[in-house]
């Protein structure tokens, strides 16, 4: 198991920066606080859209464009390049900054354990953050994550094992988990 490297919640009044790398699934795009703190990710060239996932506790004020080798985004680079490059757990110790309600907040840093190579129903992950009963909040935790690919949420699948919903989309999800079952030796699950 991994442990999450959920950073403590604080109010972002500031200034975040946002840099876009290439990857097999598309441009992908961090928004980080300058100290290196992911706020948001996802597969888009589209900064804004992040932002806007991101809590209004902790939305920034303002975000600059910065290139892929500032100091603030380079370990979060780093990471994405280290997976894509056969290195799925390179995204497990880049620090993730999210707040919710106490629930949603414990269910992204359990998300963070799930192992790549073995994902879970929504029904084992509910039963996983401690609330076996709670599978329509776990869905909502993953639908809420606004920092894809450092909180795996890709890593869950309907209870029937199918894929269910994503959104960066259905092949990006395909995607990752067939490059993370390849990684570890796990058997391709789709």
């Amino acid at each position: 198991m991994t442990t999450a490297a959920t950073a403590p919640a604080a109010t972002t009044t500031g200034t975040a920066v946002t840099t876009t790398v290439t990857t097999p699934d598309g441009p992908f795009t961090v928004v980080v606080d300058p100290d290196g703190t992911v706020l948001a990710s996802g597969w888009t060239a589209e900064p804004a859209a992040l932002v806007a996932l991101v809590h209004p506790d902790l939305r920034p004020a303002d975000v600059s464009l910065v290139p892929d080798d500032a100091p603030a985004v380079v370990p979060a680079v780093a990471a994405v390049r280290a997976y894509y490059a056969g290195d799925v757990h390179a995204i497990d110790a880049v620090p993730v900054r999210q707040v919710s309600g106490p629930y949603r907040a414990h269910a992204w840093d359990v998300l963070r354990t799930v192992e790549p190579g073995d994902p879970v129903t929504y029904t084992r992950y509910a039963e996983l953050s401690g609330r076996p009963a709670a599978v329509r909040a776990a869905a909502g935790a993953c639908a809420m994550n606004a920092a894809a690919l450092f909180v795996p949420c890709h890593r869950v699948l309907r209870t029937d094992g199918s894929l269910g919903g994503f959104r960066y989309g259905l092949e990006v999800k395909r995607s990752l988990l067939d490059r993370e079952a390849r990684a570890t030796g796990a058997p391709s699950l789709l």
